[in-house]
């Protein structure tokens, strides 16, 4: 392996070969390019999304961070369907990120329920055809952050701006790096392809109708950062039940050690190094190949944002409970679900 291509491991990829590794010397360079991985990924980060701040203003920084995770994710990922088609996709992707959120954040929670569902339907449907690319944590995820980080007036049409220069830069990456690959899947291909009688349909009709519905709830009962609920939720819905079990724990315990360990943080650091503890914790999501660890991690730079607007003890009520109530939710939900389709199933047999 290159030099080039171990840069290029995931977390998980990276620690596999250090724990291979047959000498010390060996361990320790492998060691060392992991570190430089993580340096050279978190330093692009915080200067293309701090670039991105510059160029749109800040309020729109979210926009950075949407577009960087596109980038990072499909430059090696895909959507299984042909190039050409899935750079056409992505590039409708971003439009309806960019103007569904907005749309949500304007109307009602009823009507908001539906631009929701319509929105997800396309993303989940289009975007998520093969489950196990985890496409759902990108896609859906950055409509939910653009949700959750909404703007108006002149931020908004600086948003158009900054989701139209990132559709392109996503695109382009994508085809170039994609181009080259085949694959018999078509977009026209898609909802043919849709039956409740296969596992990855029913694991789409579950994100499809709790995603919106967790925020519905949210919403209903004015609950402060509803996407963070919804977020909990998409990343808790999985095609397997006992998968889904072991997600559900993870994210409950990660996201209340992570509020815990972001308290400790909070009370003794100084107080200029507040604007950091996000970095700190993008810093800890590189070295986590957990899902349970990168819940906490990811728990600092949400609460950083938070706790400007809510204080800090509101906004770590706020965090734990959110969490909580999406995973708790798409959980029962999604049992519900599988027993009706279950009972849907055992009845046509029966009746053939």
């Amino acid at each position: 392996m290159t030099f080039y291509q171990e840069l290029q491991l995931n977390q998980a990829g990276s620690k596999k070969v250090i724990r291979e590794s047959e000498t010390a010397q060996e361990k320790w360079r492998h060691i060392l390019i992991y570190l430089l991985k993580i340096a050279i990924t978190v330093g692009f980060c915080f200067v293309f999304v701090t670039l991105y701040s510059l160029i749109f203003g800040a309020g729109n920084s979210i926009v950075g961070v949407v577009v960087l995770l596109h980038l990072l994710v499909f430059k090696n990922a895909d959507l299984r369907i042909d190039a050409k088609q899935s750079a056409g996709l992505l590039a409708l992707f971003f439009g309806i990120m960019t103007v569904a959120p907005h749309l949500a954040n304007l109307a009602n929670p009823f009507v908001g329920l539906l631009i929701h569902a319509a929105a997800i339907s396309i993303l989940i449907l289009f975007g998520c055809h093969e489950p196990r690319m985890f496409n759902q944590s990108t896609l859906v995820l950055s409509y939910l952050l653009l949700y959750g980080y909404d703007v108006s007036g002149t931020e908004y049409l600086s948003r158009l701006a900054g989701m139209a220069v990132g559709a392109l830069l996503v695109c382009a990456v994508f085809y170039k790096n994609h181009r080259h690959q085949t694959y018999d899947l078509r977009a026209q291909d898609i909802l043919p392809a849709f039956t409740l009688t296969h596992m990855r349909s029913k694991w789409q009709l579950c994100q499809i109708l709790c995603v919106p519905l967790v925020l519905f709830l949210s919403e209903l009962f004015g609950l402060p950062r509803a996407m963070w609920a919804g977020i909990a939720a998409m990343s808790a819905i999985l095609p397997v039940m006992d998968d889904m079990h072991a997600r559900v724990r993870g994210r409950i315990l990660g996201n209340i050690a992570g509020v815990l360990c972001f308290f400790v943080l909070y009370t003794y650091l100084p107080s200029a190094i507040y604007a950091y503890i996000g970095v700190i914790g993008g810093i800890g999501v590189g070295f986590s190949a957990k899902y349970g660890w990168q819940a906490v991690f990811n728990t600092f730079g949400a609460l950083a944002i938070a706790s400007q607007l809510y204080g800090v003890p509101t906004a770590m009520g706020l965090r734990v409970f959110q969490n909580v109530f999406g995973v708790l939710f798409a959980l029962g939900f999604c049992l519900i679900f599988h027993w009706v389709m279950q009972r849907r199933e055992n009845t046509q047999v029966t009746a053939s």
